[in-house]
C-alpha cells in the first residue's frame, strides 16, 4: 500500500507517517528527513538545501525529485511507501506519477491533515524545544507555511479528484488523528 500524507510545515505528517509505516511494515519517505541528512552530510546539494530552507523557500523540484526517484525503484520497498512531505508541488506531482507508472506502482490512499496557522504555530513552539529543530525558528516558519499552502494548493487541487483523497482535521489531537486514519487502512 502506497500513500500520501498532505499537511502543512507542522501539521503531524511525520508522525501519522512514522505510525502508519510501522503498522503496515512499510517504508516513511519523509522529504524532511532526506533533505536534513543531505545538510548532515555538509554535501554540495546539502549546502544548497541549507540555505534554501534558512531562506524560508523550498527546495528546487530538481533536487527532490532525484533524492525520491532512488527510492521509488528501490525493488525492496515496492507499494511499501509513506510519503511525507512529497509531492509538494504539481510538477512533483506529475514527477511522482511517471515514476510510479514506469515502476508499475500506484498510491492507494491520499490524506491531507488540514490545520490553520495558529494551530501550528503552538505545536512549532513545542517541537522547538522538545526536537531542538533548527528549521522550526517561528518566522522562517510563517514564511515556509504561507509558501506551503500557496504552492500546494494546486497539488491537493490535482489530488481531491480521486475517489481515494481524505481530508482530516489536522487540529485534532495525535491519537484522535490516528484513530480516524486507522479507518482507511484497516480495510
Amino acid at each position: 500500500m502506497n500513500i500520501i500524507l498532505f499537511g502543512p510545515p507542522g501539521a503531524g505528517k511525520g508522525t501519522q507517517a512514522k505510525y502508519i509505516a510501522k503498522k503496515l511494515n512499510s517504508y516513511q519517505i519523509s522529504t524532511g528527513e532526506i533533505l536534513r541528512e543531505e545538510i548532515k552530510k555538509n554535501t554540495e546539494i546539502g549546502k544548497k538545501i541549507a540555505h534554501d530552507i534558512s531562506e524560508g523557500k523550498f527546495v528546487s523540484d530538481e533536487i527532490v525529485n532525484k533524492l525520491i526517484k532512488n527510492l521509488i525503484f528501490d525493488i525492496k520497498i515496492k507499494d511499501r511507501l509513506i510519503f511525507d512531505g512529497y509531492p509538494r508541488s504539481l510538477s512533483q506531482a506529475k514527477n511522482l506519477d511517471k515514476f510510479l507508472n514506469e515502476s508499475n506502482q500506484k498510491i492507494d490512499l491520499i490524506f491531507f491533515l488540514n490545520v490553520n496557522k495558529q494551530t501550528i504555530l503552538k505545536r512549532i513552539e513545542k517541537r522547538k524545544v522538545l526536537e531542538n529543530r533548527s528549521d522550526d525558528d517561528s518566522n522562517t516558519f510563517i514564511k515556509r507555511y504561507d509558501t506551503y499552502m500557496e504552492t500546494t494548493k494546486p497539488v491537493l487541487d490535482f489530488y481531491s479528484k480521486n475517489q481515494n483523497f481524505i481530508e482530516l482535521d489536522g487540529s485534532l489531537e495525535i491519537d484522535e488523528i490516528t484513530r480516524k486514519i486507522d479507518t482507511f487502512i484497516n480495510v
